[in-house]
């Protein structure tokens, strides 16, 4: 079938098909099940209903998911932390949120209502953050973060913040549900991730950007992650050797 014959079955302008061809325009899900049906191809309709709802729901503007506050938001990805059973997690810049202690995710937080004008509902956004550490040490959960080294001494807050948040490293490490490893400097590298990512189970991965957040939700790409994940495990050091190299930042500190 044409494209024109396509476009005069369907009743659209005979422009459409090109721009949705060309990626000028995206389908519609009634674009695509009208699409499916004139071409005879419904067996492939759900499978291209699954697609566009992945990639809709891929890309999350900050500006959007922040217009109720940082509460809002803190509150709603919980849900998605209760359901998962395996959490792993990569840093490059910033400790993750389930390990901070409540003056460094304060310092975090303010900083991000600073830079995208949002209402200051920081100490509630802190809260609701610290509410779901409450997962550490529960049952039926498993996590495993790898930290670089940087990370541990990138200034978030200050000396005394930074010095509270590495001592509560120390100790939450400790706890039978959490595996936490350190890529030190001093490792070769066999790989370099290009920012934080978060993976859930084998649901979905997690890239926070500036503007964005990206959920990645494709099979394929989430084993690919979770390759990327077992490569930068390879590199880092855990137990007492992961607590000497955070001991050794924390006492750089003082």
């Amino acid at each position: 079938m044409t494209a024109i014959e396509l476009a005069r079955l369907a009743g659209w302008e005979r422009t459409k098909i090109s721009k949705i061809e060309h990626l000028a325009r995206s389908p519609s899900l009634a674009d695509i099940r009208t699409w499916c049906r004139l071409c005879r191809a419904e067996d492939q309709t759900d499978d291209l209903l699954a697609a566009l709802r992945a990639v809709t729901g891929m890309y999350q503007e900050w500006k959007r998911l922040q217009r109720t506050g940082l509460r809002r938001l803190q509150e709603q990805r919980t849900a998605v932390f209760e359901q998962t059973q395996e959490f792993r997690s990569y840093a490059s810049q910033v400790i993750p949120g389930l390990l901070q202690t409540p003056e460094y995710a304060t310092a975090i937080l303010s900083a991000v209502a600073v830079r995208n004008k949002l209402p200051n509902d920081v100490e509630a956004a802190v809260a609701a953050r610290m509410k779901r550490a409450r997962l550490l040490r529960e049952g039926g959960h498993r996590f495993a973060f790898i930290l670089e080294e940087s990370v541990l001494r990138y200034q978030i807050g200050g000396p005394t913040v930074m010095a509270g948040q590495l001592g509560y490293l120390l100790m939450v490490m400790a706890l039978p549900s959490v595996s936490l490893m350190v890529i030190p400097f001093s490792r070769a590298r066999k790989t370099h991730a290009l920012g934080n990512f978060n993976i859930y189970d084998q649901a979905e991965v997690r890239i926070e950007l500036l503007t964005a957040a990206i959920n990645v939700t494709v099979p394929s790409e989430i084993d690919q992650y979770r390759r990327e994940f077992e490569l930068l495990a390879s590199m880092a050091v855990t137990g007492s050797e992961a607590r000497s190299v955070i001991a050794k930042a924390l006492a750089d500190m003082q």
